[in-house]
């Protein structure tokens, strides 16, 4: 048994459909998806079509929660903002139904799913350091913890010694050690690396991969100004940030 670990697809088409072809040539055999199948990229209704075919367990992440819901965007930066708005027009409102049913957090398999945190889901804070991973990990009862919200893939393993954390291109799970993983975006990388990013766990050699995958970027971007979103938002893509 082999998952492919999606998060972050922010409405990206073309790369969806990249990692979901790059995922069948690694012989994955099931899927879930972190949240953020919205927000940002020019395609939020052909990328949650996708998703819904997999037919696989997925947790609301910010942009899903804002995109379904007429919340006052606090905290969200004007780019973001024009995203969700624009999102909020295009999506049917049985799309929008199905956004908002979906839960903060799922367990699966041995493992437990969320887009930010383990100790204050609802939230959306971010995990970017130890202290942060500490929190989340506290609440975590399983031996692994996939998580997106930052679209820097970067895991945090908690051992007798106390934690340890940093980027990863592997890792092979221990008994006794609690892990912490967060699997980058697909739609939006974040980490300096235009490509997208997605993991792979194989239950069957407890071995978590971390895989990037090239896509037709200029395409997304054409997309995203033929419809009026920010122009940093189709820079940004060539950019991984």
């Amino acid at each position: 048994m082999k998952y492919a670990i999606l998060s972050d697809l922010h409405a990206n088409l073309e790369a969806v459909q990249a990692v979901l072809a790059h995922s069948q040539q690694q012989q994955c055999t099931h899927y879930v998806c972190l949240g953020d199948i919205v927000g940002y990229g020019p395609n939020p209704r052909e990328v949650l079509e996708l998703v819904r075919g997999l037919n696989c367990p997925v947790v609301m992440g910010n942009h899903d929660e804002y995109s379904s819901k007429d919340l006052h965007m606090a905290g969200f930066n004007p780019m973001a903002s024009e995203g969700i708005k624009w999102t909020r027009d295009q999506l049917t409102d049985e799309e929008k139904s199905w956004l908002r049913d979906l839960k903060y957090t799922r367990n699966v398999e041995s493992f437990v799913m969320v887009h930010a945190t383990l100790d204050l889901p609802e939230k959306w804070a971010y995990v970017f350091d130890k202290l942060a991973a500490a929190a989340s990990i506290n609440y975590q009862r399983t031996a692994i913890c996939f998580n997106g919200h930052t679209h820097v893939p970067v895991a945090f393993v908690r051992g007798p010694t106390g934690i340890v954390g940093g980027l990863y291109s592997k890792i092979k799970i221990e008994v006794g050690k609690k892990y912490f993983v967060n699997v980058g975006s697909v739609g939006q990388p974040r980490d300096r690396n235009p490509k997208a990013s997605y993991v792979t766990f194989d239950l069957v050699n407890n071995l978590i991969e971390l895989h990037r995958v090239e896509y037709d970027i200029e395409a997304v971007q054409k997309k995203i100004r033929a419809v009026g979103l920010p122009e940093s938002l189709a820079e940004r893509l060539a950019l991984g940030r």
